[in-house]
């Protein structure tokens, strides 16, 4: 039985970075033998979390409006924060936390409660494969991680204006080429990943089926509060976020469709300026926490209100600038995700093809990414000593210090970073 993603009526407003505040059609999950339905015009509500929504001009301006102001007042170590569950991301999870209609998706709860009701339902010798699989993978995970800080440290120079002798600023093909790279290492991921989770898709029980198609039936008010399944004191603490991200994706990817893996909140490109450090240091270390849903869109707007009208029109572009790539990227996420959802039924895909197209969806990202540190750039040049002093008082995080580095969301030492002049030209 496959789960479809379908529409129950009801209002709010669930949005990772939440860029809008408006009354939506949410959705909640419910068995059903038929293949999903795509959006279409039948659907009601003015908003609803698809990748149409998190590719819109509205949603994307924004969002890029608060990279700036995140970039503009913060530092590089602020800028290496990154939720872990932002790269290799094509198991539906981002669509099930952003459309849970119960809301409860940006809740800091979210993750530990749907993991552990599936942990609950898998036998021993499924949740021990679950951990082999952590632990395969963590120290790729955190490479990930590492190798996202080069291009932060290029970036910042480019703010600051530490270039190298001669060079006149950003060379993009360069920072496509690194970009490309570094998806490649996210796709090697994402294909071990698919292959562990697929394997115990694929050895699932009846019973065991029936137990997930109840947690899919509805929102997460139904899931039950369970206490922790698996022991953390017995495993390093990024291994054990591993186990308890691979749960949760289990579920949305077992409870989701093609539709679920391409979606991404608008945020999900261009992570390199400090917006998530910005957003979500308040809710670090604090139990049952939700981020405020309007907390993008309002300060996205507030930045662009302290703009004058010609720097405003610099940001603005972007939205034209960066159409094409962000296009082209969805249509990557859907040829990797058909791909690795073959691995629910199936043993072994086409893994060239899947590392291919990561490395076209770098090759975006860091077009994308160059696009917005160029822009960033040029506008905080014409800044005012009022304006500056204007988005500081934005950035609204005071009695937070950032020291060092992040590796992903674990303050980590200063890290060494080689030599970056290479991204300039």
């Amino acid at each position: 039985m496959k789960i479809q993603w379908q529409k129950t009526t009801g209002t709010g407003l669930v949005l990772c970075c939440a860029v809008l505040l408006a009354s939506c059609t949410m959705l909640g999950f419910t068995p059903n033998d038929t293949a999903p339905r795509p959006p279409g015009p039948g659907d009601q509500g003015p908003v609803r979390h698809d990748i149409e929504q998190a590719t819109s001009d509205r949603a994307q301006l924004t969002t890029i409006a608060f990279d700036a102001l995140a970039w503009m007042t913060g530092d590089f170590c602020a800028d290496t924060f990154l939720p872990p569950g932002k790269v290799t991301d094509y198991f539906g999870f981002q669509y099930l936390r952003d459309n849970d209609p119960d809301e409860l998706g940006h809740n800091t709860s979210f993750v530990p409660r749907i993991a552990n009701a599936v942990l609950a339902i898998l036998t021993d010798e499924q949740i021990d494969d679950l951990i082999a699989l952590a632990e395969d993978q963590v120290d790729r995970i955190n490479a990930i991680a590492e190798m996202r800080f080069p291009l932060i440290d290029g970036f910042r120079r480019q703010l600051e204006g530490d270039l190298p002798t001669g060079a006149s600023g950003l060379d993009e093909d360069a920072i496509m080429g690194y970009g490309a790279g570094l998806f490649r290492l996210d796709g090697e991921v994402s294909v071990g990943r698919a292959i562990g989770l697929g394997a115990i898709a694929r050895s699932l029980t009846d019973a065991q089926r029936a137990e997930l198609d109840v947690l899919a039936s509805g929102g997460s008010s139904g899931w039950p509060d369970l206490p922790d399944q698996v022991d953390k004191r017995t495993m390093p603490h990024d291994v054990h976020v591993a186990v308890m991200t691979y749960a949760s994706e289990f579920f949305s990817w077992y409870a989701g469709s093609v539709e679920a893996d391409v979606y991404f909140c608008p945020e999900r490109h261009g992570t390199y300026f400090g917006s998530f450090y910005l957003k979500d240091m308040p809710a670090m270390g604090n139990p049952d926490y939700s981020i405020p849903t309007e907390l993008t869109g309002d300060q996205g707007e507030a930045f662009l209100n302290v703009l004058s009208s010609s720097q405003r029109a610099v940001i603005e572009g972007l939205l034209d600038a960066q159409r094409a790539a962000l296009m082209e990227i969805v249509e990557v996420r859907e040829d990797i995700s058909i791909e690795l959802r073959k691995l629910m039924t199936q043993a072994s895909i086409d893994e060239a093809y899947v590392l291919d197209r990561s490395e076209r969806y770098g090759e975006l990202d860091g077009q994308i990414a160059a696009l917005y540190a160029t822009a960033f750039t040029q506008v905080h040049r014409t800044l005012s000593p009022s304006q500056l002093a204007e988005i500081d008082a934005l950035r609204n995080l005071d009695g937070y210090a950032c020291t060092g580095a992040y590796l992903f969301s674990e303050a980590i030492p200063m890290p060494e970073i080689e030599n970056t002049d290479f991204l300039f030209e």
